[in-house]
């Protein structure tokens, strides 16, 4: 049996203890439709660069609110494009840092296998009683949402019956739990590697809603943090992008 060297050991320690020297934790507020995939990314961002990402989730808005009243994020995953470059325009955020990271997918969904056909036909059918969207103020695809009714027509068909979530899990959450017969929701919720996990489902047409660009940015809270910096390098490198590719995301 071989025996490492004494001068192997301490060069393996050293660098371990490099390693976690330079390791650092992010706080991020993370757009509630992008749960999921930030988890997976969230393990492997900590396998390959030592830092721990910290998420909350919420709706975009909410977390606008919460970021001019000096809550301790530093890197923001936004629903929406506009919500970072309004903070970039008030001085918020590190310069250049913002992008692109997703762009996210609208979905009507069921947890009942057979209910919604791959047309949507069934919203024009007007038979359901609760249709649940997240709150269009504060979430992007709530606001999706409302566009797709407004576009085939059925806002004042459809407005007695929508049951409306503060975000977009919960209004996921109305539909899982039986308390809305279906409700529109981020693909990304119900689908993962090219296909629908449960119920049913129709992928709304991009033509019948505003494009859901998902923008990320450096918080002025994360101008020192390396972490910060290496997250956002890392949501541009092949492994995130295939990870959120996976939850039907486009890039």
């Amino acid at each position: 049996m071989s025996v490492a060297s004494p001068r192997l050991v301490l060069l393996g320690l050293f660098a371990a203890l490099s390693f976690n020297a330079y390791a650092d934790e992010v706080q991020v507020a993370v757009a509630a439709n992008f749960t999921a995939p930030i988890q997976a990314i969230a393990k492997a961002f900590e396998a390959d660069t030592g830092h721990t990402l910290v998420a909350a989730y919420g709706a975009t808005g909410q977390f606008y609110t919460q970021i001019k009243n000096g809550a301790p994020f530093e890197v923001f995953l936004a629903a929406d494009d506009s919500t970072p470059a309004k903070l970039e325009s008030e001085g918020d955020t590190v310069k250049g840092s913002r992008f692109t990271y997703a762009v996210g997918t609208l979905a009507l969904w069921s947890a009942k296998e057979g209910y919604v056909d791959s047309k949507g036909a069934v919203l024009k059918a007007n038979q359901y009683q609760h249709l649940s969207i997240a709150n269009p103020k504060a979430a992007p695809y709530g606001l999706a949402a409302t566009q797709v009714l407004d576009k085939l027509k059925l806002t004042d068909a459809t407005k007695a019956k929508i049951v409306e979530g503060q975000n977009i899990t919960q209004a996921y959450q109305f539909v899982s739990t039986g308390n809305a017969e279906l409700g529109f929701v981020a693909l990304s919720q119900i689908f993962k590697d090219g296909k629908v996990t449960s119920g049913s489902a129709w992928i709304v047409p991009a033509d019948l809603h505003d494009p859901i660009k998902q923008d990320a940015v450096i918080l002025s809270k994360g101008k020192d943090s390396a972490a910060a910096k290496a997250l956002v390098q890392y949501l541009k490198g092949p492994k995130a992008a295939a990870i959120i590719k996976s939850y039907g995301y486009e890039i």
